[in-house]
């Protein structure tokens, strides 16, 4: 017989999500209240929001949380700044190099 230890959120009565772990099911527990109080901020926006519409935004603002704090920070996309930093590691002198032998082998086997 198997034993199994298992962590579930529950919010008024209902079962959200279960989780293996407890770090896991705080975290999503923590979510779910950031959630909550962006969804009655949201309430106050001067944009109407119809009750499920607010409920879906502050889920998915309450999941985005790292995407938006790094906003807040750079006042930049997160994918933004890494394609800022791809040309710097593309224009390092090895990396041309690698280029150059790959046409060079590639090259080689077309002739073959």
């Amino acid at each position: 017989m198997a034993v199994e230890v298992k962590y579930v959120v529950i919010r008024n009565g209902e079962e959200k999500m279960s989780f293996a772990s407890k770090k896991e099911a705080d975290a999503y527990d923590k979510m779910l209240d950031l959630a909550e109080v962006l969804e009655t901020w949201l309430g106050d926006a001067p944009v109407t929001l119809e009750g499920e519409q607010r409920d879906q935004m502050a889920m998915w603002l309450a999941e985005q949380k790292e995407v938006l704090s790094h906003i807040f920070k750079s006042g930049k996309l997160p994918s933004a700044e890494a394609e800022e930093s791809a040309p710097v590691a593309a224009s390092d002198d090895t990396a041309g190099d690698t280029a150059a032998v790959d046409i060079k082998r590639a090259s080689k086997r077309s002739a073959a």
